[in-house]
C-alpha cells in the first residue's frame, strides 16, 4: 500500500512538472498577465484597467505572435519597467531571500511549536497527583487539616 502510494506521488509530479515546462515556449497572455503587476497601479495585470496595463498586454500579444518565449518577453519588460513588473522576483541572487525566508520561518515555527508541545506534555505527566481521602470522594485533603483534624478527634475521645 505504502509503495503504492509512493509510485502515485512520483507520477503526479511528473506530470506536474511535464505541465508546467509547457508554458515557457508557447505562453498564453492570460499566464503572463498572471506572474505581471501593473507599473500604474502596482496590482496584477490581469485585474488592471490602467493605459500601462493596456499597453503592457498589447505587447505581450505581439510578442506571442512574433514568437518570443515567456522568457524573452519578461526580459523585455524588465528592460522597460524595471523588476517591479514581475509578480515574483527572480529566483536569483539577494532575491533568494523573498523565496527562502518564509519557508525557514514556517519550518522554524514548526519546530518550536513542536518542542514547546512535547515539554507541555511532558511536564503535566511530571506533577504528582495530590493525596486524596478515600472518604473524601475523590478530594486532596491538606495534610495539615488532617493533623489537626486527628489532634482534636483525640481530645474528644480523651
Amino acid at each position: 500500500m505504502r509503495t503504492a502510494l509512493l509510485f502515485l506521488a512520483a507520477c503526479a509530479l511528473v506530470v506536474a512538472a511535464v505541465a508546467g515546462c509547457g508554458g515557457e515556449e508557447r505562453p498564453t497572455v492570460a499566464e503572463l498577465e498572471a506572474e505581471l503587476t501593473c507599473p500604474t497601479c502596482n496590482g496584477p495585470l490581469a485585474l488592471s484597467n490602467a493605459p500601462a496595463a493596456d499597453r503592457i498586454r498589447a505587447f505581450v500579444r505581439e510578442r506571442i505572435a512574433a514568437g518570443d518565449t515567456e522568457s524573452e518577453i519578461k526580459e523585455k519588460l524588465v528592460d522597460s519597467f524595471g523588476q517591479r513588473v514581475l509578480a515574483a522576483p527572480p529566483r536569483e541572487g539577494f532575491n533568494w531571500l523573498a523565496w527562502v525566508l518564509p519557508l525557514a520561518g514556517g519550518v522554524i515555527a514548526v519546530v518550536g511549536l513542536g518542542i514547546a508541545v512535547r515539554r507541555w506534555a511532558r511536564n503535566r505527566a511530571e506533577e504528582p497527583p495530590a493525596p486524596t481521602d478515600p472518604s473524601a470522594n475523590g478530594r486532596a485533603v491538606d495534610p495539615d487539616l488532617e493533623r489537626r483534624l486527628d489532634e482534636e478527634l483525640a481530645r474528644f475521645d480523651a
